[in-house]
């Protein structure tokens, strides 16, 4: 077990109902088109798959795809979408699991890095990524830029959304890298809000390549978004990509 924390029933069961932005055609068309470019005709794994958001899709499309997921409630959603002998799924930590076989193409989106709360389970992150891959294959991560730029002198969160059936902010320990992510969400009608909190390591884009250097991968490319956006000071997260040496 890693530092990460676990996804139980209820929050496994609201995930793919509270995160419809991101389960769009809009968001989940450029997902899939990067991430089936780079499989090209090899096997992809995805580390915490999750309810299968961009997994099934991608294998959808034609991509064999494997996952890792530590919450075996958030795969448990999975299932009911795709069988085992289509999308097979593997219990355990994203850090040390290890899956049969070789990958083109391994990869973590939405933050999900941040779930492992240490550096040293990060780097063991990147070092699970090359063990899967075959040479020339590659690693990609999603990961939003830290928003330290936004806290003035005293401050210690950061909104990041203020919508009518949400209130999201993020308090950040700057000494330690955590950031604690605090959600308000109003359930039906009555005006009633339900509080959620998950704690997250973030780390800059330098200190990835650094990772990835230690695991013996290069950085290949560093976009905005999926559309492949030139990435800059101003752009709010990174998508990356390593390459194991061929």
């Amino acid at each position: 077990m890693t530092s990460s924390e676990l996804w139980g029933p209820e929050s496994a069961e609201r995930y793919d109902s509270e995160e419809t932005e991101m389960t769009s055609a809009a968001v989940l068309g450029a997902t899939v088109d990067f991430l089936a470019d780079l499989a090209g005709d090899g096997r992809a794994l995805e580390f915490a798959i999750g309810t299968g958001r961009v997994g099934v899709p991608l294998r959808e499309r034609g991509v064999p795809v494997a996952g890792i997921e530590l919450s075996e409630h958030m795969a448990a959603v999975l299932r009911r979408k795709v069988g085992e002998d289509t999308l097979p799924v593997v219990l355990g930590d994203m850090a040390t699991t290890v899956v049969p076989g070789e990958f083109s193409l391994v990869y973590l989106v939405y933050n999900t890095i941040s779930n492992l709360l240490t550096q040293d389970e990060q780097v063991e992150c990147f070092r699970n990524a090359a063990r899967h891959l075959r040479p020339g294959g590659r690693f990609v991560i999603e990961l939003g830029v830290p928003p330290l730029r936004f806290l003035p002198p005293g401050q210690v969160a950061v909104p990041f959304d203020v919508s009518e059936r949400h209130l999201g902010f993020d308090t950040l320990d700057i000494v330690e890298q955590l950031l604690v992510s605090h959600h308000f969400t109003r359930d039906g009608e009555d005006g009633r809000y339900r509080r959620g909190a998950s704690r997250h390591r973030y780390a800059w884009p330098a200190e990835l390549d650094l990772m990835a250097r230690i695991a013996g991968l290069r950085l290949e490319r560093r976009v905005a978004d999926w559309d492949g956006a030139p990435f800059t000071q101003d752009s709010p997260k990174h998508v990356s990509v390593w390459q194991k040496p061929g």
